[in-house]
C-alpha cells in the first residue's frame, strides 16, 4: 500500500498540512452537493408540510389534527420505509459509480424500483384499514374518522414515493444535482396552488391537501423518470430493463433492509410521541402543537441531511474509487458544515420563537403553545445536526447494520422509556414527550460520534473494493 495512505488522527507534520489542504478542496466539491441537495430534500418535505399548513387554516382543529396524524402514521407505516430502504443505494450505487461500474448503478435503480412497489402492497391493505385499527388503540374516533380518510387519498403518492426514491439516489450518487434541484422546485410550485385550490375551493376539504400530495409526487417522478430516459448525460449509467435487475435482488435487500431500520427506528420514535399525545388531555391541542414541532424540525432537517447526503455521496465514491484518505477528509469537511450550520439555524429559530407557529395556525392557544416548545425545538435542530450528518457517515461506509443497534439503544431503550415517564408520570404532557425524545436523541449522538471516530478508512476502503471486484481484488492491490 502506498506511504500517502494518511490517518489524519496520527501522521508527520507535513501529512498533518497536506490534510487541513484537501479539506478546503473536500469542502468546496461538498458545498455544490450539499447545496442541492438540501434544496431538493426541502421541497420534497414541503409538500406535506404546505398540505398540513392548508389544512390547518380550515380554522377546525379537527382537520388540522387528523391531517396531522395521518401524515404521521403514513410516514411510520410507509414513507419511511421506502426512504430507508432506496438510501441503501447510496453505498451500493455510490461505491461502484467510485470504481466506475456504470452499468450497476443502473441496474441496482430498476432493481430497488422493483422491490419497493412490492412492498407497498401490504402497506396499502394497512392503510386502507387504518381508521378501525386508530379506533381499536383508542384514539378518539371523530379524529380516527378524518385521518382515515386522508390517508386513503395518499396511496396514489404511496407507489409514487416508491419510484422517486430510488431515482433520487440515482441521480445523488453521480452528483447529478441540477436535474433533480429543478424538479423539485417546479413541482412545489405546482404543488402551493394546487393544494390551495383542492382545500379551499373544492368540497374535499381536508383530503383535498392528501389528494394534491398524490398529485405533486407523480409530477416529480415523472419529471425524473423522464430525464434518465432521454438525458444523454445518463447515457453511461443508463441500463436496458431486463431480468437482470433480479439478480441484484440478493446485494440490494443486504443493504436496503438495515438502513430502512435504522432510518425508521428514528423516525418512529418522533412519530411515536404523535401517537402518544392523542393520550392525553385535550388530544386535539397536543397531537396539533406536536406535529408543528416535528414539521418544523422536518423542515430544518433537510439542511443536516442534504449535509448527510453529501458525505454519503462523497464517502463512497471514495471508497470505491479506493481513495481512504478522501473519505476520511470527507468526514471532517461534513461535520465543519453542521457545526456552522445548526449555530445559525438554532439561533434563527430561537429569535423567531414567538411568531413561527402562525404558520401553521391561527389559533391563538396552539401559537402559545409552540412558542413554550421552541427551545427544545432549537436543541432538537443541533441534535438532528449532528446524527442527520453521521447518519450520512453510515451509509457512504455501508455499516448501516451498527446504526440500527445504535437507534434500538437510544431510542427504545432510553428516549421513549423517559417520554412517558415525563408526559404521564411527571404530568408534563406534549412537553414531557418532547423532552424525553430528545434525551434519545443525544445518546444516538454519542453513540454514532464514537464510532465514527474509531473508523480505520484503509480496512473499509478494501471492504469495498472486494465486494464490487470480488475475486478479481486482494488486500495487495494499490489504493490511491
Amino acid at each position: 500500500m502506498e506511504e500517502n495512505l494518511l490517518v489524519l488522527a496520527k501522521g508527520s507534520g507535513e501529512e498533518q498540512k497536506v490534510a487541513w489542504e484537501g479539506l478546503g478542496e473536500e469542502m468546496k466539491r461538498m458545498i455544490d452537493i450539499a447545496g442541492p441537495m438540501v434544496v431538493v430534500t426541502a421541497s420534497q418535505r414541503l409538500l406535506q408540510v404546505v398540505s398540513v399548513m392548508m389544512v390547518g387554516h380550515l380554522n377546525d382543529d379537527l382537520f388540522l389534527s387528523s391531517a396531522a396524524l395521518a401524515i404521521s402514521l403514513t410516514a411510520v407505516t410507509g414513507f419511511s420505509f421506502l426512504m430507508g430502504m432506496a438510501s441503501g443505494l447510496e453505498t451500493i450505487c455510490g461505491q461502484a459509480y467510485g470504481a466506475q461500474q456504470h452499468k450497476k448503478i443502473g441496474v441496482q435503480t430498476y432493481t430497488a424500483i422493483f422491490a419497493l412497489t412490492f412492498v407497498c402492497l401490504p402497506f396499502t391493505f394497512l392503510w386502507i384499514n387504518m381508521e378501525k385499527i386508530l379506533v381499536f388503540i383508542g384514539q378518539d374516533p371523530l379524529i380516527a374518522k378524518e385521518a382515515g380518510k386522508f390517508i386513503i387519498w395518499l396511496i396514489p403518492a404511496l407507489f409514487a414515493y416508491a419510484i422517486l426514491q430510488p431515482l433520487v439516489r440515482y441521480f445523488q450518487m453521480q452528483s447529478l444535482l441540477l436535474p433533480m434541484l429543478m424538479t423539485s422546485c417546479v413541482t412545489l410550485c405546482v404543488h402551493i396552488p394546487l393544494c390551495w385550490v383542492l382545500v379551499f375551493k373544492t368540497r374535499l376539504n381536508n383530503v383535498g391537501g392528501a389528494l394534491a400530495m398524490s398529485i405533486s409526487t407523480w409530477s416529480n417522478v415523472i419529471f425524473l423518470g423522464l430525464y434518465m430516459r432521454y438525458s444523454p448525460r445518463c447515457a453511461k449509467t443508463r441500463a436496458p430493463i431486463s431480468m437482470e435487475l433480479f439478480q441484484g435482488l440478493r446485494e440490494f435487500f443486504r443493504f436496503a433492509i438495515p438502513s430502512a431500520v435504522m432510518i425508521c427506528l428514528e423516525w418512529w420514535s418522533f412519530e411515536l410521541i404523535i401517537l402518544l399525545s392523542g393520550l392525553l388531555l385535550n388530544p386535539q391541542l397536543e397531537t396539533s402543537v406536536l406535529s408543528i414541532c416535528l414539521n418544523t424540525t422536518s423542515i430544518l432537517y433537510a439542511i443536516p441531511f442534504g449535509i448527510g447526503a453529501a458525505a454519503s455521496t462523497r464517502i463512497s465514491n471514495e471508497l470505491g474509487a479506493g481513495n481512504p484518505h478522501g473519505a476520511c477528509v470527507s468526514v471532517l469537511a461534513a461535520i465543519s458544515f453542521a457545526i456552522i450550520e445548526t449555530t445559525v439555524v438554532s439561533g434563527t429559530l430561537f429569535a423567531c420563537r414567538h411568531v413561527f407557529g402562525y404558520v401553521f395556525s391561527n389559533e391563538k392557544e396552539v401559537v402559545d403553545y409552540v412558542t413554550v416548545m421552541a427551545p427544545l425545538v432549537c436543541i432538537s435542530v443541533i441534535l438532528d445536526n449532528i446524527q442527520g450528518v453521521l447518519a450520512g457517515v453510515a451509509r457512504g461506509c455501508g455499516w448501516q447494520h451498527i446504526g440500527v443497534y445504535v437507534n434500538i439503544g437510544a431510542f427504545y431503550l432510553c428516549g421513549i422509556p423517559m417520554a412517558i415517564l415525563l408526559s404521564f408520570f411527571a404530568k408534563m404532557r406534549g412537553k414531557g414527550l418532547w423532552i424525553g425524545v430528545q434525551v434519545g436523541s443525544f445518546a444516538q449522538c454519542v453513540l454514532l460520534s464514537t464510532i465514527t471516530s474509531c473508523i480505520n478508512w484503509e480496512q473499509q476502503t478494501i471492504k469495498a473494493r472486494k465486494r464490487l471486484f470480488g475475486s478479481e481484488f486482494s488486500a495487495d492491490d494499490r489504493l490511491i
